[in-house]
């Protein structure tokens, strides 16, 4: 096996990621990679194979239209907001309040801003955040996006409520903990900051002023807008330019799509999370993200073809092309892996191997 990926290598195929990087794709009607993309931006994992189907060639605003606001699209907001304000591993909630907040949402029994209110004063976030000064910092600097340096009489005020005291913390009363949430959650301040950090999280840039302003102002009025603006950044210009760029795959959809990509299915969290530590917790986890991909496709749980039965190898290479980059091979790359492929002691599992742990393989 290490012949052969050494030989791709030298190929260009396992290169630097940055040769893969650009190229415009089709946005009036999806094709696989944009497909690809948007699946990975809106439920952090790729297409299944029939949802892949279902939507090859269809319009943007149909696929977006038939994501958002879904209770997968609802479980996947919520596991980006613990990440954000970082209720993982030991500080995750597991509580049946917490745990119903995917289905809540789903059924508009709460809306976003509720959502949030509701994580912040959990248990989990108390314990994450320990003791007045902490607790209060976080809020005003992750809710509220500003910098307690330059608001340092507002820091102490809050932790004044946080403590028991009376006060106006942010210009509204208040004498608890649960009232600097509260305050900061109604706070002007929390719609522009909320909206532009969502915005960036799904366009992956940042929004114009006008835009961010616009949206804010209408999130303000009712938060019960929320699906429709994302609706609106999604069929927007800025984010047809963000397909036609690829961007480095987080850890948590590095591990999410191999799981889809080669089981079809998506992990459970307790297959995910040890392989998510493990990743976060290297400052370069490319090599062992390259390990994690032999150890998956020699587990024995991967349906591969037998070598005897895939009697065109052309064909079942641009297969896995289509699917694990969203494009056709060039002319090359096909000759060289159908090449590698009719060597003797070449095995299915090598190819897919080297197509996982390609630098392309860990940009979407």
């Amino acid at each position: 096996m290490r012949w052969l990926l050494r030989s791709l290598c030298w190929f260009g195929l396992l290169g630097s990621a940055a040769a893969w990087d650009g190229g415009a794709v089709a946005v009036q009607s999806l094709d696989a990679r944009a497909l690809r993309t948007l699946h990975l931006d809106l439920l952090g994992r790729p297409p299944l194979a029939t949802e892949v189907e279902h939507s090859s060639g269809k319009q943007l605003a149909e696929v977006v239209d038939a994501i958002v606001g879904e209770p997968e699209f609802w479980s996947r907001w919520f596991e980006e907001q613990l990440y954000y304000f970082l209720l993982v591993n030991n500080f995750r909630p597991q509580s049946e309040r917490m745990s119903a907040l995917p289905a809540d949402l789903a059924s508009s029994k709460v809306d976003v801003r509720e959502a949030v209110h509701l994580i912040a004063l959990s248990a989990n976030f108390d314990q994450r955040n320990p003791g007045a000064d902490t607790f209060v910092t976080v809020v005003m600097e992750q809710l509220l996006g500003l910098q307690v340096q330059k608001n340092a009489r507002e820091l102490e005020i809050g932790k004044h409520l946080y403590d028991g005291g009376e006060g106006t913390f942010l210009g509204a009363r208040g004498n608890s903990q649960a009232d600097v949430v509260r305050i900061a959650v109604r706070h002007k301040g929390f719609s522009a900051h909320f909206i532009g950090r969502e915005y960036e999280r799904f366009v992956h840039a940042r929004a114009d002023p006008k835009e961010l302003a616009y949206s804010a102002t209408e999130f303000a009025k009712d938060p019960g807008v929320y699906t429709n603006l994302v609706k609106r950044w999604l069929n927007s210009e800025a984010y047809r330019a963000r397909l036609e760029k690829r961007l480095p795959l987080e850890n948590r959809l590095f591990v999410c799509s191999l799981f889809v990509d080669l089981l079809g299915r998506v992990p459970t969290e307790a297959e995910a999370e040890p392989m998510r530590q493990a990743l976060d917790g290297l400052s370069d986890p490319a090599p062992l993200r390259s390990v994690l991909v032999r150890m998956m496709i020699d587990s024995g749980r991967v349906p591969v073809e037998k070598r005897s039965d895939i009697t065109d190898p052309a064909g079942w290479v641009r297969a896995r092309f289509t699917r694990f980059y969203g494009r056709s091979p060039s002319e090359s790359e096909l000759a060289t892996f159908v090449a590698a492929f009719n060597e003797p002691e070449c095995r299915p599992q090598t190819i897919l191997c080297a197509l996982l742990s390609s630098p392309e393989y860990q940009l979407y």
